[in-house]
């Protein structure tokens, strides 16, 4: 839409989280929004810790038509929905509030599902598959349960063993190892999924011995700043198939587009606005 302008029957979506200004999702939804020609704008608004109530009452009284939820708010928010999808239930977690014609709040975790997506962008199914997930947090939570409702057979390892024992409950097909077997467990694995902040650091074997990876290998970084982690390079050397964490970010967000408006967005719109933002931010 050239020379768009916002005006007084523009639609607007958000985002809440502290910190905010680092977030990649008004660049995402306002490509998104433009390729499909839609009368809609998407801020980012900083919310501090224990305010995400506060937050979506003034959705209500606002009117704002769509919130996309990161930290430290996805718990606070699924309190004040006044519905929840059953992803968003059985984790305790929302990162996609709807706004429904009659004022209801909607709670959705489009993570997961987003996740899977973009495995599917890289021609990867996982139902029967063997995954190996590295990291007990909630975007681990949240692919695990995915993951295991696709048919695959998940194992996590992580340092809290209480918290990779809290996502193996989520699903029969979700199961823990100790995190000193990371290393076996992953390489006998169909696809790995690195789930921990030790991804960005310069040792790739910091998350574990990635020296056996193989072209049999499916390598999967959450992580997306940056995009070339020092674990996928490796793997890419090894002739696995990598893929980053761009890919989860956008899909989620383009589940909550279609929340939001009903329609399919522009992926490719999405991914290069993602990509453009990320060169300059480089570069800069």
């Amino acid at each position: 839409m050239v020379g768009w302008a916002p005006d007084g029957q523009t639609r607007l979506a958000a985002v809440i989280g502290d910190p905010i200004t680092h977030s990649l999702s008004p660049v995402l939804h306002n490509a998104a929004f433009r390729a499909a020609d839609l009368n809609w704008m998407f801020g980012a608004f900083t919310v501090s810790a224990g305010n995400a109530g506060n937050a979506l009452e003034a959705m209500r009284t606002l009117g704002i038509a769509g919130l996309s939820v990161t930290m430290p708010h996805k718990t606070e928010a699924a309190l004040h929905c006044d519905e929840l999808s059953a992803d968003a239930s059985q984790l305790r977690s929302v990162n996609c509030v709807s706004r429904t014609t009659d004022g209801r709040l909607l709670g959705d975790s489009t993570d997961g599902p987003g996740f899977v997506a973009s495995l599917r962008d890289h021609n990867v199914e996982v139902a029967g598959q063997s995954v190996v997930l590295l990291g007990a947090g909630g975007a681990a939570r949240a692919v695990a349960l995915a993951l295991a409702r696709s048919g695959a057979s998940v194992l996590v390892a992580a340092r809290n063993e209480q918290a990779a024992q809290v996502v193996a409950a989520l699903h029969a097909g979700i199961d823990t190892t100790a995190w000193d077997q990371r290393t076996p467990a992953a390489l006998a694995a169909n696809i790995i999924v690195q789930c921990t902040p030790v991804g960005m650091l310069g040792d790739p074997n910091l998350v574990f011995d990635a020296s056996g990876l193989t072209p049999k290998h499916c390598v999967v970084d959450l992580v997306y700043t940056p995009l070339d982690t020092p674990l996928l390079r490796v793997a890419d050397a090894a002739g696995a198939v990598t893929i980053d964490g761009l890919g989860m970010l956008i899909h989620q967000a383009a589940l909550a587009f279609t929340a939001w408006t009903g329609l399919e967005p522009s992926i490719s719109a999405m991914r290069a606005a993602a990509l453009q933002e990320l060169s300059s931010r480089t570069s800069s």
